[in-house]
């Protein structure tokens, strides 16, 4: 038999500490990660710009691939958000552990025991969504976002595309935390299932109106074409039907949990 969870033994002063002190290991895993990415800014710079530089490179823009800044501090300022990705990044399992450490005494004993798991599996998820999105997606996307340059009609005027490094590197940072985000879905899925907030059931009455949603979605992140919009469309859809399944085993589990604690 599963032992409740009590959360009678913390007053809320001490909940408040708490969540201060695991609040403070966050913000120092963030820093130390953001440190370390700013000794590499370089090497994560060329590997975010690689599906760039390769639809550059595809034929149809002439010369050689380049990002610009325009004021002096440009550039250090779009270091600076690299770093600050690449921190969050690195410091995402301690984070996500932190997180985990902060609700567990609202679980039941074997839910705590999910807590390397949950921390494993989301990094997991995470990672394969950004990688998925470096990978497959942004190729995609900036050889159709290239290809509108060029020469516009026959007057000979053209169209010639000037990168800023700042604007690329927030375009990039949405897009690999949107996809990561995205692939979190079976984890958020897994918390509401627990916490008795949603089951399979109702997961499986929305399912038409999710599918709606997870392509209108993927049409506000992704750039305009369709190729790029079924590249998250249809991994939102398949997330949904695996966190369906999440939600049938936890939800049913937690059901049975509570009808032996009473």
């Amino acid at each position: 038999m599963s032992k409740p969870p009590d959360d009678a033994t913390m007053t809320f002063w001490e909940h408040l500490a708490e969540l201060r002190s695991r609040l403070v290991k966050m913000a120092i895993a963030f820093a130390v990660g953001a440190t370390v990415s700013w000794v590499f800014r370089e090497r994560l710079l060329e590997w975010l710009s690689r599906p760039f530089v390769q639809a550059w490179s595809s034929g149809h823009v002439s010369g050689q691939a380049s990002l610009h800044f325009a004021a002096p501090a440009s550039l250090f300022l779009a270091y600076m958000k690299l770093s600050m990705l690449g921190g969050l990044v690195l410091a995402l399992p301690i984070i996500l552990y932190q997180a985990w450490m902060f609700i567990s005494p609202g679980l039941y004993a074997k839910e705590k025991r999910f807590a390397v798991p949950f921390v494993v599996v989301s990094c997991g998820l995470f990672a394969g969504g950004g990688y998925f999105g470096w990978k497959v997606a942004f190729p995609m996307a900036f050889r159709f976002l290239l290809k509108l340059s060029g020469p516009v009609g026959g007057s000979g005027f053209a169209v010639t595309p000037t990168v800023m490094i700042g604007e690329y590197i927030e375009f990039v940072m949405r897009m690999l935390l949107a996809f990561g985000a995205t692939f979190e879905l079976p984890v958020v899925v897994f918390f509401l299932s627990v916490a008795g907030v949603i089951n399979h059931r109702h997961m499986i009455r929305f399912a038409r109106y999710v599918v709606v949603v997870a392509f209108a979605l993927a049409a506000i992140i992704t750039p305009p074409d369709i190729a790029s919009q079924f590249l998250l469309g249809i991994p939102l859809c398949i997330l949904y039907a695996v966190s369906i399944g999440i939600a049938y085993i936890f939800g049913r589990d937690r059901s049975r949990g509570d009808a032996k604690a009473d």
